[in-house]
């Protein structure tokens, strides 16, 4: 397969005024370029994530409150009959082209490993579903997400998969078949032990909304977030996750070793959410002093998270404020997982630029933070926080305000849409 010629890897401060169609209109003529061939091509999107509440607990089963944003991937897919796959992506010179009967048992090292372990879960799934996609298809990844920003282009990536694929082969699959795909990609193929909020904040997104999910059962509600009143604001550090993946684990890892210690102590505790703040008061000296920093977090953190909740449900904007800046204050010391750069952006966005409330968001080690500013100071909140920033490392940090995202969807040409589709005319 010939290397294309990429384009750069969005930032999050690119395209803020063009509006998601001609962004994906572009995507579409590209499609010609990286993949070329006969055939109908039909066009995705699948949102990325910011979460505001429950830092790390998705894998210790706790409660998050994460909100999609309307900044993501762009799929553009066409159905062969000869059992070629091929994967491209208009920010990587590398791609894959292989065959549906031979695709790679172990991970590669390359993005594509993400929609790879994708397709290797549906056609392992159901012989009807490996049978239609044995027939080969071409699929180009494109978007306006940042990579490794911590944002979740590895959810919107493998949860837009799902979708696109679901659709263009009538796979039949449910919102919840979708979500457990991803986390399979994630977790089988690529190796990431993640928990369930990035595909589920992806896979169940809801404009002007924030996903109440517990991770420990899986159930969830959409909550309103007055944005009359917020506005989301988003903060590119700059600092790619280089470490995020082996740090990540490492912590996923700690957290269970103090699990196992504790849950002798908490009679009828499935995860380490379920421990008493009590229980871990007493018995802190049976930890190593790293793993008593990283309990600390999960025990104070599902509390707060809680607190956060019931701030959100009767409009108290600066208790929400507060338990944010707490989390941050948590994640950085007890779970060290922030930068100089987040923590230097964080206190930028309370101090100067007035928000109500700021921490750094997804897993860390790099990548954003997310503000809570009162709507009508989106403005005096990014020129605060970038002038501080910018007198500090010499460089403006993107800052973009979101109010939420559909979720994923078909994103057709113009002239109309199939029933139940989400359209964004093109």
């Amino acid at each position: 397969m010939a290397r294309p010629t990429t384009d750069p890897t969005p930032s999050l401060g690119d395209a803020r005024s063009v509006p998601l169609e001609a962004a994906l209109e572009g995507h579409r003529e590209r499609f010609a370029d990286l993949l070329p061939g006969p055939g109908r091509c039909r066009t995705f999107f699948s949102p990325g994530r910011v979460n505001l509440f429950g830092g790390h607990l998705d894998y210790n089963g706790g409660p998050v409150l994460p909100t999609a944003i309307d900044r993501g991937t762009f799929f553009a897919i066409r159905l062969r009959d000869d059992g070629r796959i091929r994967l491209a992506s208009t920010f990587s010179d590398e791609a894959f082209d292989g065959h549906a009967g031979d695709l790679p048992a172990t991970r590669t090292g390359q993005w594509f490993d993400y929609p790879l372990g994708v397709v290797r879960a549906l056609a392992s799934s159901e012989p009807a579903r490996s049978a239609r996609l044995a027939d080969g298809f071409d699929l180009l990844f494109g978007g306006n997400l940042p990579v490794g920003a911590g944002l979740s282009s590895s959810a919107s990536i493998c949860v837009g998969t799902a979708f696109s694929l679901d659709a263009a082969f009538d796979l039949g699959l449910s919102p919840e078949e979708r979500v457990a795909t991803a986390l399979d990609a994630e977790r089988g193929f690529v190796g990431v032990q993640c928990g369930i909020m990035d595909p589920f904040a992806v896979g169940f997104a809801k404009p002007r909304h924030v996903l109440w999910l517990d991770c420990k059962d899986e159930s969830y509600e959409h909550l309103p977030l007055d944005f009359d009143r917020v506005a989301i604001g988003v903060v590119d550090s700059g600092v790619q996750r280089a470490l995020a993946r082996g740090e990540f684990n490492r912590r996923v890892d700690e957290c269970a070793e103090a699990f196992r210690v504790l849950r002798q102590h908490a009679p009828g505790a499935a995860v380490l959410r379920d421990v008493p703040r009590a229980v871990l008061d007493e018995h802190q000296s049976a930890l190593d002093p790293v793993l008593a920093r990283r309990a600390r977090h999960v025990v104070e953190e599902v509390e707060r998270t809680f607190v956060a909740r019931d701030a959100l449900l009767r409009g108290d904007l600066e208790t929400l404020g507060r338990c944010m800046v707490e989390t941050h204050a948590s994640l950085r010391d007890l779970y060290q997982c922030s930068s100089p750069e987040l923590d230097d952006l964080v206190t930028a966005a309370v101090e100067s630029g007035g928000a109500l409330g700021a921490r750094l968001t997804g897993a860390g080690f790099g990548g954003c933070v997310v503000m809570l500013v009162h709507a009508g100071e989106e403005e005096r909140a990014t020129e605060a926080v970038a002038r501080r920033f910018e007198a500090q490392y010499g460089r403006r940090p993107p800052v973009a305000f979101f109010q939420g995202d559909s979720g994923p969807r078909e994103v057709l040409a113009s002239g109309g849409s199939r029933p139940g589709d989400a359209v964004i005319g093109a």
